[in-house]
């Protein structure tokens, strides 16, 4: 909603200005068809040449969470952290071995369906449950889970971080391309430059058309693109931070009711549920089996 907010923002109060100061629609409309086939094509050729397939469909992907409300909210951490909770209370009672027929099939689980939202992401699921695995074979030494875990959301922060990078080159090439659009532009108006004044001076309007789209499509629309998927990305990555210091606390020995209260602190404060509102989620599940 904010993306669309924000682009039609730009467009009422650039082209709107221009328009009430007198400035020539008509000028605008006959060039900017072929300053942006120039620009969007040379800057859409660039974007294929510098990233691999991954990367594309990745960026092409990403974009969808523009038009979307942000994919984690309160009610979805609370869910997180119940999960985390029943899990740790079965290992707890039972012992990490009741874990492993839920592990090698969260999506038949018991233990598992009450949660829709975090089994809805099998990128999570695995994170969870490989790292539930290790413990079961024998692997319990928290410092070497942490630095294993620290290592995986890496690789998952840089595969996404890779997809911003892409985004923020395309902003930062697009007044250099809106050059290139106004000077062959420039090129077409020399070559007219027998033609009476009005013709060449609006030939010279239009080229410049090139520049204003380069400049206004990268720091109006494409910049602010990047930014807004660097906040999103990084806010989803919080899920993951939440399942790591919930599973580092387990690992240590704390009670389920403890390791979920320092997962608790992990979240970012817009979507981080109050103790209480915890307690509460964890009090009224089930008992695990």
């Amino acid at each position: 909603m904010n993306f669309i907010i924000g682009t039609l923002t730009a467009i009422v109060c650039t082209l709107g200005t221009y328009a009430l100061e007198g400035g020539r629609m008509e000028v605008l409309a006959e060039a900017a068809p072929a300053e942006l086939v120039i620009i969007l094509g040379t800057i859409i050729g660039a974007f294929v040449i510098a990233n691999p397939n991954t990367v594309i469909l990745r960026t092409l992907s990403s974009m969808k969470k523009l038009f979307k409300k942000q994919k984690y909210g309160k009610n979805d951490y609370i869910e997180l952290l119940s999960m985390m909770y029943q899990v740790f209370k079965l290992a707890k009672t039972k012992g990490m071995l009741t874990l492993e027929h839920h592990i090698d099939n969260p999506h038949d689980s018991s233990l598992f369906s009450p949660f829709p939202t975090f089994l809805s992401d099998h990128h999570v699921v695995d994170f969870f449950t490989d790292y539930l695995r290790l413990v079961t074979l024998g692997s319990d030494k928290p410092y070497e889970i942490e630095a294993l875990m620290d290592e995986e959301i890496e690789v998952h922060h840089s595969e996404m971080a890779a997809v911003v990078t892409s985004v923020s080159t395309m902003a930062d090439g697009l007044p250099a391309i809106g050059i290139v659009a106004a000077v062959l532009g420039i090129i077409k108006a020399m070559g007219a430059i027998t033609e009476p004044p009005e013709i060449l001076g609006r030939m010279v309007g239009g080229a410049l058309v090139g520049t204003f789209m380069g400049v206004w499509l990268s720091y109006g629309y494409v910049g602010p693109v990047a930014s807004s998927l660097n906040q999103i990305l990084g806010a989803e990555s919080r899920y993951f931070q939440c399942m790591k210091v919930g599973l580092l606390a387990h690992l240590q020995g704390c009670a389920p009711s403890v390791s979920v209260e320092y997962a608790r602190k992990t979240l970012l404060t817009n979507v981080r549920p109050s103790f209480t509102e915890v307690e509460e989620a964890t009090q009224s599940l089930p008992a695990p089996g």
